[in-house]
């Protein structure tokens, strides 16, 4: 029984991303800059939807609570590798991977939802137009976010106590920058296999719901697309929707090779660089799709630059 308790509630190692690369430091300093700009980009897309009137819709609220769900997504995982490297130790409790699990779980589950409901918002804006308004009214805007945030808090409610309820009594080096669910479980020494399978059961749960969501909304959207008549109007409605497609398929690519491929395909140094991808890097790519494609985010951008130099002035 005693130690059953240690090879429950001891601490892990987390080998992390930087033990087997050439220039560590290098990839450090990346990390960090792709980690500011992250902030800084969701930040002002927070900031910008926030202050300027003609962001006031629909769309532009969601896209805020995507915004607020990446800096809350990169803020679990990022700052705790970069502290460890820069002090030279990677050692994290049971309760800290424990905490860090569950965040990661329910902002990623939050995100697939909201990713999902997303494209509900430009089905309606474009296929029914004229009920825009009363279809997305502001009750509505919040039952999506709500219901976003309740599926992921499902996820990680679900999994979290699940996995971490098994004796891990292998070495307890994590061979991973975070406490991810395949990454621990290699570390039991009972068999997972049914949690494995029930687990496998549940992500294709949560990708194929919104998944659904999505390709019912973007089936319409074409099909109406199509009928258009104005070249112009077909033009707004494909950019408009492209930007969210773009950033569904690398969310919800990565994730399927996470969880729904099967473990012979996977190597560790592949999963390692497929989670740098959908945790480091897609926060810091969702603000710069949405923006850079979006006259509606540049023009209120420069509006506000404009603001502060005429104010500096």
């Amino acid at each position: 029984m005693e130690w059953s308790n240690y090879s429950m509630y001891a601490d892990f190692v987390l080998l992390g991303l930087f033990s087997n690369t050439r220039f560590p430091w290098l990839l450090f300093a990346l990390i960090v800059l792709v980690f500011v700009i992250s902030i800084a980009s969701n930040t002002m897309m927070i900031i910008l939807i926030h202050l300027d009137s003609r962001l006031h819709t629909p769309m532009y609220f969601l896209l805020s609570q995507l915004s607020i769900m990446d800096i809350l997504y990169i803020s679990t995982i990022v700052p705790k590798m970069l502290i460890d490297k820069m002090v030279d130790q990677r050692a994290i409790s049971f309760a800290g991977c424990t905490a860090q699990h569950f965040l990661y779980l329910t902002l990623a589950g939050a995100e697939f939802f909201l990713l999902g409901l997303m494209s509900y918002d430009r089905y309606v804006a474009i296929c029914n137009p004229l009920r825009y308004p009363v279809l997305m009214n502001r009750k509505v805007c919040l039952l999506i976010v709500v219901a976003a945030w309740l599926g992921g808090s499902i996820d990680g409610f679900l999994l979290t106590p699940v996995t971490m309820q098994f004796p891990f009594c292998a070495s307890r080096e994590i061979n991973h920058f975070f406490c991810e669910v395949p990454a621990l479980l290699k570390l039991s020494c009972i068999d997972t296999s049914a949690y494995e399978t029930a687990m496998y059961v549940c992500c294709i749960m949560m990708l194929l719901i919104p998944f659904s969501v999505i390709s019912a909304s973007y089936t319409r959207i074409l099909v109406t697309v199509y009928r258009m008549n104005e070249a112009e109007g077909r033009k707004k409605a494909v950019a408009t929707c492209s930007s969210h497609m773009v950033v569904v398929s690398l969310f919800y690519g990565a994730a399927m090779y996470t969880y729904v491929l099967p473990h012979s395909y996977h190597t560790p140094e592949q999963d390692k660089a497929v989670s740098a991808f959908y945790t480091i890097l897609t926060p810091l790519l969702n603000p710069l799709i949405y923006s850079l494609r979006n006259k509606d985010v540049t023009g209120a951008l420069q509006k506000a630059l404009g603001r502060c130099s005429s104010s500096g002035r």
